[in-house]
């Protein structure tokens, strides 16, 4: 029988640091009264519009989002601040979010029962990483001791699957035969936390999975691949602007233009047709049918979405177990929704069951992986 490509560990990496809706509330509320009595002449006048108010239920009712993980608390929560404070590290030093990674990729590694001597390729691929370069693939390579190499990729929200599919690639063509791909999500320093519709929506971990041939498999719980697809068309409705260029526009590179905004309606509108349509010719390109399907790992972004694009296909509501939800407590966590999601209801699967994982964001970008438990 011909090997074919698995993933054989999952690792999840959480922070030990948390912010309810009610905290986030509690100090948005506070900036914006100050803000509003700062400014009060102006806004009776029309110059300016005034902030408006925020509640723990809004937060919940547009987007099922309870609380959040955050690398670094400390003045995040600081009126006077509005953004988390993370302490500067060397060039010697293992950087922040390469730290996160390898918290991650540990853990996938001893899920798969794996050593860094079973690895030649890390792909780190997130919606941010915190320098150019060099990479923090190659950091954390470093780091683990793998012989190889390794390489960032940025495809916002749909990272994680993007990356699976390099990492399926390369198994399939023998250039790798083991491959690490992590999403080491540090979102917090990108999110605008005076901005009433988007302060709640982000929160920061790291995800890990390793992929490699059936061969050389010797996990637990091991899922093969049976197809990989990705898509994008372009959209301006999710934007960061944060870049180099910013220092010979001689603009200020932390307005709000510059860090995560969004027209969460017309994304909400569009990204949700796309993304069932998505995963239903890609099951249908293998002969699956959807009803076939046992567990849907979806991107994390907001519970409405989840569920318009389980009702789509299923034409009811998906149930908990088949598509399980894990925002209400880490909030968007960028690529890695749909990985945590994963890391968290995988085991339970028999033999012979078969999920997808299905990631979409900015780009617009949809990847999905069809899987199968061995």
């Amino acid at each position: 029988m011909s090997s074919s490509v698995v993933i054989s560990g999952v690792g999840l990496w959480t922070p030990t640091h948390s912010i309810s809706n009610e905290e986030l509330v509690s100090s948005y509320n506070a900036w914006a009264e100050h803000f509003n009595l700062e400014n009060q002449v102006a806004i009776e006048s029309g110059d300016l519009e005034a902030k408006p108010l925020s509640s723990a239920d809004f937060i919940e009712k547009v987007s099922g989002i309870k609380s959040r993980y955050i690398y670094s608390k400390e003045g995040t929560l600081d009126i006077t601040r509005m953004r988390p404070i993370l302490e500067v590290r060397s060039d010697e030093q293992v950087s922040h979010q390469a730290e996160m990674a390898i918290a991650a990729a540990t853990a996938a590694l001893k899920a798969a029962n794996k050593t860094a001597a079973d690895i030649d390729m890390v792909i780190v691929s997130c919606a941010y990483t915190q320098r150019s370069y060099p990479a923090i693939a190659i950091e954390v390579q470093a780091a683990l001791g793998i012989q190889g190499f390794g390489f960032d990729m940025l495809v916002a929200c749909s990272a994680a699957t993007f990356g699976l599919e390099r990492a399926v690639d390369a198994i399939k063509a023998g250039s790798s035969k083991g491959v690490l791909v992590i999403n080491p999500e540090l979102t917090s320093p990108q999110v605008n936390y005076m901005d009433r519709d988007s302060h709640f929506i982000f929160g920061d971990v790291a995800t890990a999975v390793v992929v490699e041939s059936s061969a050389t498999c010797q996990s637990a719980h091991a899922f093969d691949v049976l197809g990989t697809k990705s898509v994008t068309s372009y959209s301006n409705n999710i934007r960061s602007n944060f870049g180099y260029v910013t220092r010979t526009t001689d603009e200020d590179p932390y307005s709000a233009d510059k860090l995560f905004h969004q027209n969460g309606r017309k994304v909400f509108k569009e990204v949700c047709p796309m993304a069932a349509d998505h995963i239903e010719s890609h099951l249908q390109s293998h002969g699956i049918q959807v009803s076939e399907l046992k567990r849907w790992w979806l991107h994390q972004a907001n519970i409405n979405m989840n569920l318009l694009i389980s009702r789509r296909l299923l034409g009811r509501d998906a149930t908990l177990e088949e598509a399980p939800i894990v925002l209400d407590e880490y909030a968007n966590t960028a690529s890695a929704g749909s990985i945590i999601a994963f890391a968290k209801h995988h085991e339970d699967l028999s033999a012979g069951d078969i999920g997808v994982i299905c990631s979409f964001g900015a780009g617009y970008s949809i990847g999905s992986l069809i899987l199968r438990k061995r």
